[in-house]
């Protein structure tokens, strides 16, 4: 692009950024609420519509491996953590099992770190088989389903399919055991053999109490236009390139680097959520996995998402209207990325505004302790709530098994 052509886009920009700021003013920063069902299941109350009984596993499968680690408190998948302990004192939680609709096992499968804070997927399937083993052995009632009438939080790259390559994750498929379970995991792609049929997809866990020490004046405007931090190549884990993000990464970087409306970095600035909160736009592209939390980073600061992941599934897709909120850009589109978000008018941009502006959208993402009403815990109890009552195929007839528990790879079968 010429030099004139880019004089011509920044003073389009600096139109737009005043647009966008005066009438930000003349609506005195208005919030939306989600217009029809969407708005009102967003705000359900699940206490009431269902009960879950929480298996007391030895400590082995989850507390003892954070005391190991704390570490695993503050990474995005921390999910699992929170749960049990918002369950544990949860007014749906029941104490007899007779009378539960969902039976819940607290497993921390990512919660065995490398040096560098990330977690280790290749004893999961062992440590997951370990604990239905136990759970099928002294309970009834893993027995009576098979595990479809349980759910468990699989917050993995790729979910229960436990590696963190797709490719290695699509040939190990999700583990056999928990095939009939309903599972609640961040990992979310339509037609892929990490996501089955009815699992419950979640947002990845990012830090509440420190994106609340860094909020900045809700009228401060919006002087950038697109932003992102993070990495473009993976070069120790993709030498070649091509595989990591598909290439949409890199692609981003060698077509807009130098461009001015655009500013991405591999750096990771002290302000980078206060610059979040100035910017327009945040791009949100896959990485190994399609999602990551500059997804829930976005929302809470009143970002526009710009979602670049093919067939992605978001978080509580019947809940939050992400094409209202978001932008979603082709990966094969990411050289066009900036005539498309030039190209979408003001009133849209600010409509996208005033929905993110709405505390029950942000409060939806976020794992807060204590909980909140409407925040990412009520969302998941929602959702099992609305897979009531259970169809009578869920339980088996005396004898009958389904699961075979001598499938999957050979290292799966080894004692954990």
């Amino acid at each position: 692009m010429g030099s004139g052509t880019w004089i011509l886009a920044l003073l389009v920009l600096h139109s737009v950024f005043d647009g966008i700021y005066g009438l930000e003013q003349e609506v005195n920063h208005r919030t939306e609420r989600i217009s029809g069902s969407a708005g009102d299941v967003l705000e359900d109350d699940p206490v009431g519509r269902l009960k879950v009984f929480v298996y007391e596993l030895p400590s082995k499968y989850n507390k003892k491996i954070l005391h190991k680690d704390p570490r695993c408190l503050n990474h995005m998948f921390a999910a699992e953590i929170y749960m049990h302990r918002f369950l544990l004192s949860s007014p749906v939680r029941t104490l007899n099992p007779e009378e539960a609709d969902w039976f819940y096992a607290p497993v921390y499968t990512t919660c065995d770190l490398t040096p560098n804070g990330l977690p280790l997927p290749f004893k999961s399937p062992r440590m997951m088989r370990s604990a239905i083993e136990l759970i099928s052995t002294n309970w009834p009632f893993w027995n009576r389903t098979e595990g479809a009438d349980h759910f468990f939080v699989v917050p993995h790259d790729f979910g229960a399919c436990f590696h963190y390559q797709e490719e290695k994750a699509i040939d190990r498929g999700i583990l056999q055991l928990l095939k009939r379970a309903t599972l609640v995991q961040t990992f979310g792609q339509r037609n892929h053999v990490c996501l089955k049929d009815g699992s419950i997809t979640i947002p990845p866990y990012a830090p509440p109490q420190k994106m609340q020490t860094h909020l900045i004046p809700p009228d401060t405007p919006r002087s950038i236009f697109v932003y992102f931090r993070g990495l473009f190549y993976d070069v120790g884990n993709d030498p070649e390139g091509g595989y990591y993000a598909r290439g949409a990464r890199a692609s981003v970087w060698e077509n807009f680097k130098n461009n001015p409306l655009f500013d991405i970095s591999t750096d990771h600035p002290t302000t980078y959520y206060e610059d979040m909160q100035r910017a327009v736009f945040c791009l949100c592209p896959l990485g190994w996995a399609p999602w990551s939390p500059r997804l829930v980073e976005a929302v809470v600061f009143g970002c526009i998402p710009v979602v670049i992941a093919d067939d992605i599934v978001l978080p509580f897709a019947d809940a939050i209207p992400w094409e209202e909120i978001g932008v979603f850009v082709a990966e094969e589109d990411v050289p066009k990325l900036d005539t498309i978000l030039t190209s979408i008018p003001i009133e849209v941009i600010l409509r996208k505004q005033r929905l993110l502006a709405n505390p029950s959208m942000k409060q939806a993402m976020l794992f807060p302790q204590p909980a909140q009403p409407g925040d990412a815990f009520h969302q998941i109890l929602n959702g099992l709530a609305r897979k009531l009552p259970h169809n009578e195929g869920v339980y088996l007839k005396p004898g009958q098994k389904i699961l075979n528990w001598t499938a999957g790879p050979v290292g799966d079968l080894k004692p954990w």
